[in-house]
């Protein structure tokens, strides 16, 4: 439509509706999808301590995510305290840890609200607290024209619609994500909400992420997902350029058949991932706890509730290993310099004093 300053901006239409169609394809992937994300919600069943593992899971997703977005900080550099992050690097471990705080509030609010307007404008807000986008207006729908890509208005790629017809769009993806008097199958619902959240692009910053957002906490919601176990940022990253024209064939070809296609392949190949991710980690956990029980003596009481702490937070210092396991400082030392002679460990600074241990197998079955 064109706008009466002279740009003209894309209006999609309402998706609360019956939703058809002919193509065996999509049949076969969604039925794929939904065998994987069953695969993958058993280990909810089967993984002791499930929550610890879901927070390496949430911080990959939340680097990805982000690093979508231009940011540059790493698994292992997301995981230190703030006060171990170098000053130039710190505004992007601030939108990282955003993201992760941002879904475990959204997670948390899943209890006592639907996924709604107010639960992503709260979610909105925690992600862009304090980081890129603090001054345009978080949790808040906008109220002024954005675009994607160019300088202005006039060179965009894509101009989503007015602010005008913001409230009235969002009002309609939240009545589609609930409407009990349509058939339409789960995934196929949030592939197409994810479609129309991009397109709308509710808010003036931090619409990548939330849309992301949206997948995990849909799949809980519905309780297809016991956790919040499925992230998609990796396979979206890998050929964003397929991403996004795959978004865009929706808006000039109306072809949604598409979009849902590399949605459900999506979700199958990143269901997978996980799946394979969590059972690297439960054999990872046995073939270590053996390992402490046999090689390390005396020392394997102390070194098992070291190991098990590392599986909970796989970045820390000598002095966390003191306060953990409540020895001095040189017999806390010894156990991390045992733990890094057999691997366990591996130091990330090259320091003498103030030095990092990073739990390297462990992130490794998350970083592939």
């Amino acid at each position: 439509m064109r706008h009466p300053t002279g740009y003209r901006y894309f209006l999609p239409a309402f998706i609360n509706d019956s939703w058809n169609w002919e193509d065996q394809a999509i049949h076969v992937l969604l039925e794929k999808a939904a065998v994987k994300l069953g695969e993958l919600n058993s280990f909810t069943k089967i993984v002791p301590n499930i929550d610890l593992f879901i927070q390496l899971h949430v911080t990959k997703e939340a680097v990805i995510s982000s690093r979508i977005e231009g940011t540059q900080t790493q698994i292992d550099e997301a995981l230190m305290a703030e006060d171990d992050v170098s000053p130039e690097r710190k505004n992007d471990w601030k939108e990282v840890n955003n993201y992760i705080k941002a879904l475990h509030h959204a997670i948390v609010e899943l209890d006592r609200l639907p996924l709604s307007g107010r639960l992503i404008k709260s979610t909105h807000r925690i992600l862009l607290d304090s980081v890129r986008g603090e001054n345009k207006q978080p949790g808040t729908y906008r109220t002024s024209q954005n675009w994607i890509g160019g300088n202005t208005l006039m060179d965009a790629v894509f101009i989503p619609p007015n602010q005008d017809h913001v409230p009235e769009l969002m009002a309609d993806l939240e009545k589609f994500l609930h409407n009990e008097d349509i058939s339409v199958p789960a995934l196929i619902r949030i592939g197409i909400v994810h479609y129309q959240f991009e397109t709308i692009h509710p808010f003036l910053d931090g619409n990548g992420r939330m849309g992301r957002l949206l997948i995990p906490l849909f799949l809980v919601d519905r309780k297809i997902l016991k956790k919040p176990l499925l992230y998609m940022s990796s396979w979206f990253e890998k050929n964003k350029g397929l991403y996004y024209d795959n978004l865009t064939f929706v808006r000039t070809r109306n072809d949604m058949k598409q979009w849902l296609k590399y949605f459900l392949a999506g979700i199958s190949e990143s269901a997978e991932s996980a799946t394979e991710a969590l059972s690297g980690v439960l054999a990872l956990k046995s073939a270590l706890e053996k390992k402490v029980q046999t090689d390390f003596g005396k020392k394997s009481g102390k070194a098992a509730l070291l190991l098990q702490h590392l599986f909970k937070q796989p970045v820390l210092h000598v002095k966390e290993v003191m306060e953990l396991t409540g020895c001095s400082f040189k017999t806390a030392n010894d156990l991390v310099g045992d733990f890094a002679k057999a691997g366990i460990l591996k130091e990330k600074t090259g320091q003498n004093r103030n030095r990092i241990f990073v739990f390297d197998a462990y992130i490794k079955l998350f970083t592939g």
